[in-house]
């Protein structure tokens, strides 16, 4: 199957916690840095998500935010640092690469923010991305 969901990170669950209608899943990415997934209590089951299952993370580009400066004091668990490698930019939005320890990730943003926030191959930012805004996938 191909998707058009350009962020595809590959990792193994290290934790599930059920709850009454949602779970929590974390994920130790490939490149060693922590991913917590928010998904249905019945996704979990119907995966069979336990410890030590191959998963690969997804996040659509329009999800993933983007800072370039400390991110105290936000809700959003899921702060990947890295390094911007690429940059297009169109009339109204950007394309942003971005260089985490072993993956890349594309945000989709605003080209006023990517103004605003100066970016340009080589700076250093932070991915931020949601809980409630990662699928997961098995084999």
């Amino acid at each position: 199957m191909s998707l058009s969901i350009r962020n595809q990170l590959p990792g193994t669950v290290t934790a599930v916690t059920p709850g009454e209608a949602m779970a929590t899943v974390r994920v130790r990415l490939a490149g060693g840095q922590d991913l917590t997934a928010a998904i249905t209590r019945d996704a979990a089951e119907d995966l069979s998500l336990a410890a030590g299952t191959a998963v690969r993370a997804l996040v659509k580009s329009t999800e993933v935010s983007v800072a370039t400066g400390s991110v105290e004091g936000l809700s959003i668990r899921n702060r990947l640092p890295g390094t911007v490698t690429a940059l297009t930019t169109g009339d109204a939005m950007a394309s942003v690469r971005v260089a985490v320890e072993g993956a890349e990730l594309t945000a989709a943003i605003t080209k006023e923010a990517a103004d605003d926030l100066g970016l340009s191959v080589g700076v250093p930012v932070i991915a931020l991305v949601k809980s409630t805004e990662v699928s997961l996938a098995t084999a």
